[in-house]
């Protein structure tokens, strides 16, 4: 679906910027106007090859740039919910907030979200007309404490859950990073080597004739190649990947990508870990806060991050329709261990699910706080192993035919 950059005046008079998909450009104007914007321009986004290349590579985040850090949402939250504790009239908290916001894209939003409140709009569904800035959970979540009367505990339990999952997310990243670092570090060295280095040592070898030993001869001639095919070689590392990135988007390529994510030695049962913790402080979360199960579930799944995932939940959520529990299917999907089924049954029993998902994420987040430590101690020396043995196997090939120097001269006087 195309997607078209437009510029607004909000009902307030500030001006806005974004990016929104649709079918048609009418489409996109008729979304605006039924959010009581001005358009005062609509232009569909068209991308060169070079630029879809670039953002097609794993370290390029794509995006409108419009988006609100979570800190900052974090930071949002648990001030509103100080001021509603306190008995501020949210319009009149949103006033005190929106001077203290710095960054300018939230300040708009945040002053359309109170225009639109002051018209007569409920606080969800104002913040609902944002999705960029307040998902679907959270939006979820502020109508359940809208219609129970319990915004600012539900605000709070937000801005809680948002920085337990920036910090799983970022501990993630963490373990990722030093790896891909040393990993890059050690390629960079090897291709030096077998590209500059090595051809000055052929010309040495090849000014005093013999025949080379075979392992020398082998590291010539895949340094020939890769000095010969190195720009080729860079440019279909680069189709691949946006080719790669283009196909996992797919409906069939991300469930398949998703899998082999699950199933990778080492990293598959760290990424199972963390797809379990988010699923059960997204759920324990909704529940808790009054959100209706199948509204929390479908919630849960859209937000799970992995197409496995997110099919076993969904699934459950048909099933619980049906009068089913939430146990029986999620344990005929095959994702979730004995011991989260165990005590999610537990919970349904007991009518203590909430809190049976809240120990299942503090058990599995302190799991992956292990694990990434584990991963760290454990891929640092066995990177520098392979560093080790790949540049110790160059250099002993390019040092072999010195070792037969004094044959080589003698056969050549």
């Amino acid at each position: 679906m195309p997607k078209y950059s437009y510029r607004v005046r909000a009902a307030q008079g500030g001006e806005m910027t974004g990016v929104m998909e649709g079918k048609t450009q009418r489409d996109v104007s008729d979304k605006l106007r039924s959010q009581k914007f001005t358009i005062l321009s609509i232009e569909e986004e068209k991308k060169s090859y070079v630029n879809m290349l670039i953002e097609s590579l794993p370290f390029m985040k794509k995006g409108t740039g419009k988006r609100v850090k979570t800190k900052h949402l974090v930071l949002f939250s648990r001030q509103l919910s100080t001021l509603v504790s306190a008995g501020v009239p949210i319009v009149q908290g949103l006033n005190i907030l929106i001077e203290q916001i710095e960054n300018k894209n939230f300040k708009m939003v945040v002053e359309s979200v109170k225009n639109d409140i002051e018209g007569g709009l409920s606080i969800a569904d104002s913040m609902a007309k944002y999705p960029w800035v307040f998902d679907e959970l959270y939006v979820g979540m502020i109508r359940s404490g809208e219609t129970g009367g319990v915004l600012d505990i539900i605000l709070e339990r937000l801005s809680t859950y948002l920085e337990t999952s920036e910090k799983l997310k970022g501990k993630v990243k963490g373990a990722m990073v030093y790896p891909a670092i040393v990993t890059t570090v050690a390629v960079s060295i090897t291709i030096f080597l077998l590209v500059v280095v090595i051809p000055t040592f052929k010309q040495v070898f090849s000014a005093f004739g013999g025949e080379l030993p075979l392992p020398t001869q082998v590291l010539i001639n895949i340094s020939e190649i890769l000095k010969k095919y190195f720009i080729w070689g860079i440019l279909l590392i680069i189709i691949g990947l946006f080719l790669g990135r283009q196909w996992s988007k797919t409906e069939k390529g991300s469930r398949i990508w998703h899998k082999i994510l699950l199933k990778i030695p080492v990293f598959g049962p760290l990424l199972r870990k963390v797809a379990i913790a988010k699923f059960s402080r997204t759920l324990g979360t909704l529940v808790k806060s009054g959100v209706p199960i199948l509204d929390a579930i479908g919630t849960t799944g859209k937000t799970s991050g992995n197409k496995i995932v997110e099919d076993a939940v969904m699934n459950a959520r048909e099933n619980i329709r049906e009068g089913e529990r939430i146990a029986s299917p999620l344990k005929e999907s095959g994702v979730f261990p004995p011991m989260v089924i165990q005590m999610i049954s537990v919970g349904e029993e007991t009518g203590a699910l909430d809190n049976m998902l809240n120990k299942i994420a503090d058990f599995y987040e302190q799991e992956v706080d292990v694990a990434v430590g584990g991963l760290t101690s454990m891929i640092e020396p066995l990177i520098m192993v392979v560093m080790g043995v790949v540049i110790g196997a160059i250099v002993i090939a390019m040092f072999m035919p010195i070792f037969n120097l004094g044959e080589v001269v003698s056969k050549a006087g």
